[in-house]
């Protein structure tokens, strides 16, 4: 029998024990009462093939319209899940304005268009490596310290990949991830989260006006070029939107995908040696990372335009629901008795939902592959030893219950030198 509860469970803003509390909400069943900041009401789909189903679902939509609370007005000013409701683009449109606004990104995501990106993911990859290796040394003595991993690698990559696709000036990168966090933090205040939001369409907008401009060979300018061609195919609201989305998300994930791929492996020797002795490749890697402990947590947001059932849970008309992504990805029906258990030669017969599924399936998936497993085979074949410098469960965790990861990733690249 499903262990209920009466009282809907009030999710921590700081993400606090998120494996837990999956575990618990899963014990529960497929769709769970939740209470979200602000005494927000919305239910979260903790099962592997209900929220499979439930992403796919043609009675589930994405747009805000649909939000009852928030068109009511019982949704407080300032939210701090405001922006993943009510920012315009891809993930927030539905039917026909959603294909048109993925056809105008698609164009950029091509296959051939992402492998063509690979030669220069690598030299990103060597210039960090490098670089880590001049943070990694005390400039007094020379001697090997700790150095952390998530801000001098993890983040910087994906965040310049990304940068480069959209056309952003280098000096912009790093007030754009500062951002991009407090907007992703579900611990941010309303004032901050307003402030943060208003400040990052401000800079979009900023690059929007100069590659109108000055075009080049980058997204805006090949979006601006759509919008000129037929202006009533992307708004101006929608361009910004569109960036914001792409800026956090293409980011984001990845920065997360890395740093939680470097601390299973770490946590996990036996598994980096499988990888080493050629028993599983750098993309197993990757793939039961997300899996296991995917970059999203629970990911806001979606709609049923009707009552609909999931599971033995009725969900009304208009409720917010969350995707809980590293819920679904270690859910014992789909992947077996040892789903809690990080395994890079696991053969699943189901693949995870980390990415979506659907018509919402990230765009960006290959683009991320193509960036971790290029991150990762570099790390470890410069810096074999590499070792966390504290223990895992003793990392900081990022505030919030949307991204999955730590808030840093202090680390020695090589052994400590025993002191004489």
């Amino acid at each position: 029998m499903p262990d209920r509860s009466d009282t809907p469970h009030r999710l921590d803003p700081a993400g606090s024990e998120q494996h837990a509390v999956n575990e618990r909400l899963r014990a529960q069943g497929p769709a769970v009462p939740v209470i979200l900041p602000g005494e927000v009401a919305s239910v979260a789909v903790t099962r592997y093939e209900e929220l499979k189903e439930f992403l796919a679902h043609p009675d589930v939509a994405k747009n805000a319209r649909h939000f009852t609370a928030l068109r009511e007005g019982a949704v407080p000013p300032g939210w701090p899940l405001t922006t993943f409701a009510t920012v315009e683009g891809m993930t927030t449109a539905d039917g026909d304005d959603h294909r048109r606004l993925r056809a105008l990104v698609t164009q950029v995501f091509t296959p051939r268009r992402i492998e063509g990106l690979r030669p220069r993911v690598e030299e990103l990859t060597a210039r960090l490596l490098h670089a880590l290796d001049e943070a990694a040394l005390d400039a007094e003595t020379g001697a090997s310290v700790v150095v952390d991993l998530r801000e001098h690698f993890a983040l910087p990559l994906p965040m310049a990949v990304v940068s480069e696709l959209l056309g952003v000036d280098p000096g912009m990168r790093g007030q754009l991830h500062q951002l991009s966090n407090l907007i992703v933090s579900t611990t941010t205040s309303p004032e901050r989260a307003l402030a943060a939001n208003r400040a990052m369409a401000g800079i979009l907008g900023s690059v929007v006006v100069r590659r109108r401009a000055a075009p080049g060979d980058d997204l805006t300018s090949a979006l601006l070029a759509a919008q000129a061609e037929d202006g009533d195919r992307l708004t101006d609201r929608e361009l910004v939107g569109t960036l914001l989305l792409m800026v956090i998300a293409g980011h984001e994930t990845t920065l997360n995908l890395i740093t939680n791929a470097v601390r299973a492996l770490c946590t996990h020797p036996e598994q980096l040696a499988l990888v080493r002795a050629g028993k599983a490749d750098w993309g197993d890697v990757v793939e039961e990372t997300l899996r296991y402990d995917s970059p999203v947590s629970f990911f806001p947001f979606r709609y049923p335009v009707r009552d609909l059932k999931v599971g033995d849970t009725v969900i009304p008309r208009g409720t917010p629901v969350l995707a809980s992504y590293t819920a679904a990805g270690r859910d014992e029906r789909a992947y077996g008795p040892d789903a809690s258990r990080f395994d890079v030669t696991r053969r699943p017969s189901v693949r995870h939902l980390s990415f979506g599924h659907g018509p919402h399936y990230c765009l960006g998936a290959a683009l991320a592959r193509l960036e971790a497993t290029t991150a990762l085979a570099a790390l470890f074949d410069r810096y074999p030893d590499l070792a966390l410098a504290v223990p895992d469960d003793d990392l900081p965790r990022h505030p919030s219950f949307v991204g999955n990861s730590t808030e840093t990733l202090p680390v020695r690249l090589r052994p400590e030198t025993p002191q004489r």
